[in-house]
């Protein structure tokens, strides 16, 4: 009999898979002795945001990894995907689905077994590999397969940049001192709305950040969070290409060069962004409250120092007056 509260891995002719048990770690997610932690261009995805994640792929490729988060087994591949995927600094986002926790995820993508990695382009699924890879396929992986996955998804408009939430677990974290570094990471009070953020629910995440930011003016790490999290809420999940279309054919529209401007945040283009409501404000001075709103909500999200963000303020300054 499995062990209370443990959901033992599905199998083909839905049998318990006894090996699994032996192999179910008992530390939780991120401690020492338990599976790595979500975070950095890696997410975990559930039933709840699911089809987020499927929209996301049309701004970005994503990695797909179906695995059992409890088993000791699956840990050094998640790290070897999360350290991959970090590699190519937003190119790409990991996401990781437990399959004894998702099992509609798992049937709808006919999961034949764990792990199983697929790349994901534009709500489209490629099927790459299945069963624990060797170190072999693991370096065709890396040199071979995830480009080509890039160049699908730019040859198919996707070009945007996955978002950066937190810090993963990496291989530089000796387990020793893991806990100790997710704690430097997340600061004190930051933990329900990080947690909110990691599993894709953006506006209530933003709601928790605006509330640490209400009572911390000085928290900048929660204002830069809060405005993350409110640019993926709004359009984080948009058809990149519709988005685009509709600015161009309405140049003149506040929401759709807002919306644009937004698509530009979340690829990393952040001088197109500043520059493109900047260059709005002149002849739309009606529109000036709405688009400050926006620009001030944007500059903190990249660092205080960079020079994008002085140059952009210095501009809106005397566009203002």
């Amino acid at each position: 009999m499995a062990q209370e509260g443990y959901r033992p891995s599905f199998s083909l002719a839905g049998a318990v898979d006894l090996e699994s048990l032996k192999h179910k770690a008992e530390a939780s997610m991120g401690q020492e002795g338990g599976a790595p932690a979500a975070g950095g261009y890696v997410i975990d995805v559930n039933e709840n945001n699911f089809e987020s994640m499927i929209n996301s792929s049309s701004t970005f490729p994503i990695l797909l990894l179906v695995w059992l988060q409890d088993d000791q087994r699956f840990f050094d591949i998640a790290r070897s995907l999360a350290d991959m995927v970090s590699s190519l600094d937003g190119q790409m986002q990991l996401a990781r689905i437990d399959g004894n926790a998702n099992p509609q995820i798992v049937q709808a993508l006919r999961v034949q077994g764990v792990p199983a990695l697929y790349g994901l382009v534009a709500g489209r699924p490629i099927p790459l590999m299945q069963g624990m890879p060797t170190p072999t396929e693991l370096q065709q992986l890396q040199e071979t397969l995830l480009p080509q996955i890039i160049a699908m998804a730019q040859q198919s408009g996707v070009t945007g940049t996955a978002p950066f939430i937190g810090e993963a677990d990496t291989d530089d974290v000796s387990s020793d001192n893991s806990a100790a570094a997710t704690e430097e990471v997340i600061p004190a009070g930051h933990e329900s709305a990080h947690a909110l953020a990691l599993a894709g629910q953006y506006a209530q995440a933003a709601q928790e950040y605006a509330a640490l930011v209400e009572h911390d003016p000085h928290d900048t790490i929660a204002a830069r969070e809060r405005a993350k999290c409110l640019l993926l809420a709004r359009n984080g999940n948009s058809d990149v290409r519709i988005v685009r279309a509709a600015a161009a054919d309405n140049p003149d529209d506040l929401q759709a060069q807002l919306d644009v401007a937004d698509i530009d945040m979340i690829g990393g283009q952040i001088s197109d962004a500043f520059g493109r409501l900047l260059d709005f404000i002149p002849t739309h001075r009606d529109d000036l409250p709405a688009v400050r709103e926006r620009l001030v909500e944007y500059f903190a999200i990249p660092d205080a120092a960079d020079p994008r963000v002085k140059a952009a303020r210095q501009r809106l300054m005397t566009v203002m007056y």
